[in-house]
């Protein structure tokens, strides 16, 4: 008689769908699929996440007494507690769904996360930083966010704020709002910004501050946005330099929709973090995260099997 295999699952909570990825105890993507998100906060909701689930474990041959672990990734912070107080992106009933959760899959471990930290957890696991046991996780987008993981264990904090570096200072004579309502934090609009100061017409965007518009333009040397990219990589430089004072990682990842254009900024990002950073850690590495809009479903999972286990 064959031994039931011992599966985990990740759900990524987005604001269109839920992602689920269902996977071994060594981190082998055995099974994927998606549905819509709805309001999660009744049966209708929890019975969309669960059937999603489902139907993963039936295309995958697989029954809910193998899951030992559920994991979900979703757009919040998470503190250490687990208890959910802020929600921005999506409306969800965390102890309710966590009890529909525990009633489709009694043996099963569940666990919430931040997305941003269980994208780190997943390049952890199976992706760029398999390996190592430290690493802060960049994503870069309209705002910056980020993971940190210290010896192999993402570090939520007390109020769910553990990784929030896109909210770190970096310029306190900024005008500019941040969504927090703060100023002078990290953004990747210097764009429209050096525009104005310069006063030039900036190029067409498809959204307010559309870095990949913008990223295009310094390939095609447009020297108003390669003056956007160098204020961009300073200043995040400088903040992954204030960083590793306080986390010293063994390595930096770069996620989010941005990374896809790191040949336009991550030398200069390297130089800047080198020209900030103290002697003992300029040379920690900075490079583009491998599992890409997957990491949320691998690292989810694999806070679920570390639950499991603990």
């Amino acid at each position: 008689m064959t031994e039931p295999r011992k599966l985990y699952v990740g759900l990524d909570v987005g604001g269109t769908s839920v992602k689920v990825g269902l996977f071994l105890q060594d981190g082998t993507l055995v099974g994927k699929g998606s549905v819509p998100t709805p309001p999660i906060v009744d049966e209708a909701g929890y019975s969309a996440v669960t059937n999603g689930i489902g139907q993963v474990l039936a295309e995958a041959d697989a029954t809910t007494a193998e899951v030992l672990g559920i994991g979900l990734a979703i757009p919040c912070p998470v503190p250490a507690d687990g208890i959910i107080r802020m929600q921005a992106n999506i409306q969800i009933d965390a102890p309710g769904l966590e009890a529909a959760l525990h009633a489709f899959c009694p043996q099963a471990a569940v666990k919430f996360v931040n997305d941003a930290n269980a994208a780190a957890m997943g390049e952890l696991w199976t992706g760029a930083a398999k390996g190592r046991t430290s690493l802060v996780f960049v994503t870069i987008g309209t705002g910056v966010g980020g993971g940190v993981v210290i010896d192999g264990k993402v570090v939520a904090g007390a109020f769910g704020a553990g990784g929030e570096i896109g909210h770190l200072c970096m310029n306190p004579n900024e005008e500019r709002a941040c969504g927090c309502g703060g100023k002078g934090h990290l953004v990747v609009s210097n764009y429209l910004a050096e525009c104005e100061a310069r006063g030039v017409e900036p190029i067409e965007l498809t959204g307010p501050s559309d870095s990949k518009d913008v990223f295009q333009a310094c390939r095609e040397g447009d020297e108003v946005a390669l003056a956007a990219m160098r204020t961009m990589a300073d200043y995040l430089g400088r903040a992954l330099s204030l960083v590793a004072n306080v986390v010293d990682p063994e390595l930096f990842l770069l996620g989010g929709g941005a990374s896809a254009s790191a040949d336009v900024y991550l030398e200069t990002l390297v130089e800047r973090y080198r020209a900030y950073a103290i002697n003992v850690n300029a040379d920690t590495p900075i490079e583009v995260a491998s599992l890409g809009n997957d990491a949320g479903i691998y690292g989810a999972a694999y806070v679920a099997l570390q639950a499991a286990e603990a």
